[in-house]
């Protein structure tokens, strides 16, 4: 493994101009791509003792063994510079923002003579103006074959076209008035490219102008009692409206914009992009990328707009595209964008209105996208086979760890300590198995005692269970022959040892487990931690953690476990909360005492729907009375406009106050 200090620059001899820079490894393969401001206060970020660095650049830097520069004249240079090398050297290390499948495109090829419209896939090619793209092939082929009553332009391949000009006698859309057969010359080539244009002015937004132009010929044809063109005017008012129908407003100015939303974890990011023109949108866009640099939201945001809209067609570009977060250097990529549309563009984050409604729309999508590509990974069978076998690798594991048992502790300033057992059995969660416990007796927010007493508790468990248990042969389960209690015949769910166990946390959190299970007298059960935000697996008595690869399966599988751990102890911990506020909040009501409370608390669920309730809906409840209900009522509304407990954010537990 390369020493940076071995190939770090000399002192001054880095200019302070903007520039690029680029990393190669010992084969001369470039595994990084940076622009900078200044290039010699960047680089020397890079060259700082490995520890104060970030895992991932960490793991760049010492898989590097050079580093070069090119000095440009300004931001906006650099910016195009970047872009080009990405593009050309394809970095290890440089997120990628790839589609894993191309989506159809709307295209009219304006550089034949008699152009053809058509539904596409794949690469743009000169001479041909592109809309979209679109979700569904499907959904804009049936869209195009509704305008083409219209806008009867050519549709045909130009193997069609040829033979329709050899035989004198057009193909089945001529005769169905879906086309005007230019290849047997009902109509000259300057006519052809007349409706071509307003297909395109119509596919572009500009709508209104066309649906008022039949309207009006439509009423003209009605007074001068040509009925036939009047209903044919009429049927294609209708298809035009019925185009228009699948495109919905979502921007009553009539906007053109381009709608961008991530959602993100510390391995991959779920992109969704929304095309908005004339108000309406055009087309949708969405795939999951691997994360391979430290970005945050906004040097994310940054990377994909450089990578979707460079050497992009003018046509291509937006005069506003709507983002999560702005870009460290926004000024100088809306200036990069302008020149390439010559016109100016905008890059900014709604803060209210249909645009910031349209914003959460897409982010929604996002969230889904990337839920959704987890779910199809996290089945597959083959894929799990590899996690386990990855991690077993890593950790130098005697087996395969196919339960897999993850912990994670919960609380809210040291109040109401809950803790998480979450089972995963050959990379599956395995929910029948999950645990809750209540950690009693502790003050504080001491994880580390508190992971303590889960880890004695749930293996303490263990070892009385197998002692106790016999060994059923009549029922098989997922870890060999059932453990049964032999007085009653039921399973016993504490009976079977983990083959990993995973703890939320660093070396701290891995420490205590491991002690715990010392104690107990196990030693053959391994602990790691993984821990949340550099997802590192620290293993006990190792100083450095283990770092496996960002591609990594067995990474993948690690990171769903812990993230599940969490997840199930916010659920308890939040229950826990909100009850826990509801009995002290009634605690002065008088007449109400603790089993009242209970049942109050299991009436309504939460203190959301307790402060929602009316005071008559509130002595429904068995055991309340009116006068009773009456206090409640009074005791909740004036906890509210004391500036007490409003609320509980339902992610973090967290209360909230007015």
């Amino acid at each position: 493994m390369p020493d940076p200090q071995s190939y770090r620059p000399k002192a001054g001899s880095i200019p302070t101009q903007p520039g690029v820079y680029r990393f190669r490894d010992p084969k001369g393969r470039v595994i990084y791509v940076g622009k900078a401001i200044n290039l010699r206060q960047r680089l020397a970020n890079y060259f700082q003792p490995i520890p104060s660095l970030h895992p991932r650049t960490a793991t760049m830097v010492t898989t590097a063994a050079s580093v070069e520069w090119t000095t440009v004249n300004n931001d906006i240079e650099a910016l195009q510079l970047e872009y080009t090398w990405i593009k050309e050297f394809d970095p290890r290390f440089n997120v990628k923002y790839r589609d894993d499948k191309s989506y159809p495109w709307l295209a009219v090829t304006v550089s034949e003579e008699f152009p053809r419209v058509m539904v596409g896939r794949g690469a743009k090619r000169k001479g041909t103006r592109y809309f979209g793209p679109y979700g569904h092939a499907w959904a804009i082929r049936e869209t195009v074959d509704i305008l083409l009553r219209v806008f009867p332009m050519r549709s045909c391949s130009n193997g069609v076209f040829k033979r329709s000009q050899q035989i004198g006698r057009p193909c089945l859309l001529g005769y169905i008035d879906k086309c005007t057969a230019p290849c047997v010359g009902n109509i000259s080539p300057e006519e052809h490219r007349e409706i071509v244009d307003d297909f395109c002015d119509f596919m572009a937004g500009h709508t209104t102008t066309f649906t008022k132009r039949i309207e009006k010929e439509m009423y003209a044809a009605s007074e001068a009692l040509d009925f036939e063109k009047a209903a044919r005017l009429r049927d294609d008012l209708a298809a035009m409206q019925r185009a228009l129908e699948k495109q919905a407003v979502v921007l009553g100015d009539g906007a053109d914009a381009d709608v961008i939303a991530l959602a993100e974890d510390p391995l991959e990011v779920g992109v969704q992009i929304f095309y908005v023109r004339g108000g309406r949108i055009k087309g949708q866009r969405g795939w999951v990328a691997d994360r391979m640099d430290d970005a945050d939201t906004a040097g994310l945001v940054e990377h994909f707009l450089l990578q979707l809209y460079a050497g992009e067609d003018a046509e291509a570009i937006p005069r506003e595209i709507l983002v999560p977060a702005l870009p460290p250097d926004h000024e100088t990529l809306e200036e990069l964008l302008s020149d390439v549309r010559k016109a100016k563009v905008r890059i900014r984050v709604p803060q209210r209105g249909d645009k910031k409604t349209l914003q959460e729309t897409v982010a929604k999508n996002a969230e889904q996208a990337l839920a959704l590509h987890k779910t199809k990974r996290a089945s597959d069978l083959t894929t799990r086979n590899r996690a386990l076998e990855e991690i077993q690798e890593a950790l130098e594991l005697d087996e395969v760890p196919l339960r897999i048992e993850c912990y994670d502790i919960s609380h809210l300033q040291g109040t109401e300590i809950v803790a998480s057992m979450v089972v995963f059995e050959d990379g599956l969660a395995r929910k029948s198995e999950y645990r809750r416990f209540i950690i009693k007796g502790q003050d504080g927010s001491d994880d580390v005692r508190a992971m303590h007493e889960v880890i004695t508790r749930r293996f303490k468990r263990l070892l009385d269970e197998q002692s106790t248990s016999i060994v059923s042969t009549d029922v098989e389960g997922a870890n060999g022959p059932m453990l049964v209690d032999p007085e009653t015949g039921r399973p016993r769910k504490f009976a079977y040892a983990p083959g990993l166990v995973v703890v939320d946390g660093g070396a701290p959190q891995v420490a205590a487990a491991q002690r715990a299970l010392a104690e107990l007298g196990i030693d053959d059960i391994p602990v790691v931690g993984l821990a949340k935000r550099l997802e590192e697996v620290w293993v006990p008595d190792e100083e450095d953690p283990v770092i496996l690869p960002r591609s990594s399966e067995g990474l993948y599988l690690l990171q769903r476990v812990r993230d599940e751990a969490h997840r199930f102890a916010i659920t308890h911990h939040r229950g826990r909360r909100s009850k826990s506020m509801v009995e002290s909040l009634l605690d002065d009501v008088p007449g109400l005492g603790e089993v009242r409370r209970k049942t109050l608390m299991k009436h309504f669920g939460s203190l959301k729907k307790l402060r929602a309730a009316t005071a008559e809906e509130i002595a429904l409840v068995p055991g309340i009375g009116p006068a009773t209900a009456t206090a409640i009522k009074t005791a909740v509304e004036q906890t509210a406009r004391n500036g007490k407990v409003s609320g509980i954010n339902v992610t973090t537990g967290e209360i909230i106050e007015e």
